[in-house]
């Protein structure tokens, strides 16, 4: 692990204000994004669409990153460059989307665990030697009515998703990318903003612990 190109990434991708371009839809979702507007569900069309994006003039000015889809990684600009290659040469730092995506988590009802970590350290090192310097993972946290220990999200819940972060973002640095960790305390529902606020700090600091204690650098890295 070079902890100092990691810093220095971690660093560029929060600097001069601007901001991440998350542009990683999935399949499914972007050609549901699509057949809304009558547009084709086809690669070509995804590959057009993130073609416009990646190529946009000035995107530099307001973008330091941007995270791919797995799709996008692998598709080229009609000039011939890969996107990856693309936004590279815009002096924006490519990332790319790592979780498979959330699933019910047995034996808890209502609640979801993200996967994707079997094969995860050869899909790194994929995406690393194609130019990606980054990644993103999420974690989906719902709430339901009661309080922490009574309801929903159970402690079970966040711990499963706390130790797969931590394993993700383990996978990462030992790969050379600067792990996103995003444990998402989803607000939708009718619970109290305080309710939000005390799933949303346990959370929190249940994955900081996992991420200590699983061996990551995150202290003073921006």
């Amino acid at each position: 692990m070079n902890t100092t190109s990691l810093t220095d990434i971690a660093r560029s991708l929060v600097a001069n204000d601007k901001g991440l371009l998350a542009m990683d839809e999935s399949m499914p979702t972007c050609n549901q994004r699509f057949a809304k507007l009558g547009i084709p569900q086809t690669e070509e069309a995804r590959r057009s669409f993130r073609q416009w994006i990646v190529t946009t003039p000035g995107l530099v000015q307001y973008i330091s990153g941007a995270i791919l889809f797995d799709e996008t990684t692998r598709q080229r600009t009609s000039a011939g460059p890969s996107m990856i290659e693309a936004l590279t040469q815009g002096g924006i730092i490519p990332g790319i989307k790592v979780d498979k995506g959330a699933m019910p988590l047995p034996a808890f009802p209502g609640e979801k665990i993200t996967e994707g970590l079997d094969g995860l350290r050869e899909r790194l090192a994929e995406y690393f030697a194609m130019g990606a310097r980054f990644a993103k993972w999420r974690a989906v946290i719902a709430i339901k009515d009661g309080t922490i220990g009574d309801g929903i999200p159970t402690r079970q819940c966040i711990e499963a998703n706390a130790f797969t972060l931590a394993r993700y973002a383990a996978l990462c640095q030992e790969a050379g990318l600067v792990p996103i960790v995003e444990p998402e305390v989803i607000m939708d529902g009718s619970h109290a903003l305080s309710r939000c606020f005390e799933v949303t700090e346990q959370a929190l600091q249940i994955v900081f612990d996992q991420l200590t204690n699983s061996g990551c650098r995150w202290r003073g890295c921006c």
